[in-house]
């Protein structure tokens, strides 16, 4: 499950509308097995391994015994009365009762009983529940799935570049951790990444039954409250006067934009690929509030591991 599920959006690949959302439901059939192959057979399997039938008996010189042979009810009653070397004339002395006394207890109840491996599969699962093991296995997975929830509400979470607006920063299927703490504590700076909700001249441009509309967006702030922005001279970016050095990019711009203040409790956000990245020059200045979060590292895929570029 931790090879397989960083790889599903990779899996389905995101080239227009209806692939794309054939994509989202085929990531959540498959995280939805990931879990259940995680989950599941492991605990059927490890109790199945610890449930023996109540009449059975284990016979041996050691506690595995000789050849490692199970001995049910009948077979010891059988030997009991004759018909084997237990109590008979032929005893090496090898062979003990392993429960003096003790197997006068059988029941019907005991013959019709029946055998996890004999059970359904919904059977299997029902005596998983009702067992002990499967209490504890179920609490375990529970607190480890409220912990995991937690952690990606509140502090970190992942995501995936659907497109080439931020190239060549980043790549299409790349996969990053977003962090969600420093937002609260300090402010943003110019040149980091950041994942956002997209404000309401975004959605108005691309139509509010478009996807896109809620879809979070991928930009790089080029300039906080306060700043005076501009883009001149074959594409270049001045900040309050000063070209900036910007080896990130893709390409220079081929627009002008500015001069333009950004007011307070915004930030102006660009995409890296300057010509091919819906941004902050066509609709404008971004609320801070509507930051996720900050874009860390890339995990996937394991050749573009690391933070080039994001700081």
């Amino acid at each position: 499950t931790v090879l397989v599920w960083p790889t599903i959006n990779i899996t389905f690949p995101l080239a227009n509308s209806r692939s794309y959302t054939h994509s989202i439901i085929m990531a959540s059939v498959m995280r939805v097995l990931c879990l259940a192959a995680a989950l599941l057979p492991s605990s059927v399997l490890a109790f199945n391994s610890r449930v023996v039938p109540r009449h059975t008996q284990f016979r041996g010189s050691s506690s595995f015994g000789r050849g490692g042979k199970f001995s049910t009810r009948h077979d010891v009653t059988k030997r009991r009365t004759g018909g084997g070397p237990l109590f008979g004339g032929n005893n090496d002395g090898d062979n003990i009762d392993p429960n003096p006394g003790g197997l006068n207890q059988w029941s019907d109840d005991d013959d019709n009983k029946k055998s996890f491996k004999d059970m359904s599969f919904f059977e299997q699962i029902q005596e998983w529940f009702a067992s002990d093991e499967g209490k504890e296995d179920v609490k375990t997975y529970t607190v480890s799935l409220s912990v995991a929830l937690l952690l990606r509400l509140l502090i970190i979470e992942p995501r995936y570049i659907p497109s080439l607006s931020m190239y060549p920063t980043f790549e299409v299927g790349d996969q990053l951790a977003v962090e969600k703490v420093t937002k609260r504590i300090r402010p943003f700076n110019r040149n980091e990444v950041v994942v956002f909700n997209p404000p309401e001249r975004f959605r108005e441009l691309v139509g509010e039954s478009n996807r896109k509309s809620k879809e979070a967006l991928i930009k790089r702030i080029v300039a906080v409250e306060g700043d005076t922005v501009e883009v001149k001279m074959g594409g270049k970016l001045f900040v309050n006067g000063v070209q900036q050095d910007e080896p990130f990019t893709a390409e220079d711009a081929e627009y002008e934009f500015g001069p333009v203040i950004v007011p307070p409790g915004d930030v102006l956000v660009l995409g890296d690929n300057r010509n091919h990245s819906l941004d902050g020059h066509i609709w404008g200045f971004l609320p801070a509030e509507n930051v996720i979060g900050r874009a860390v590292f890339v995990y996937w895929p394991p050749w573009r591991v690391g933070n080039t570029g994001m700081f």
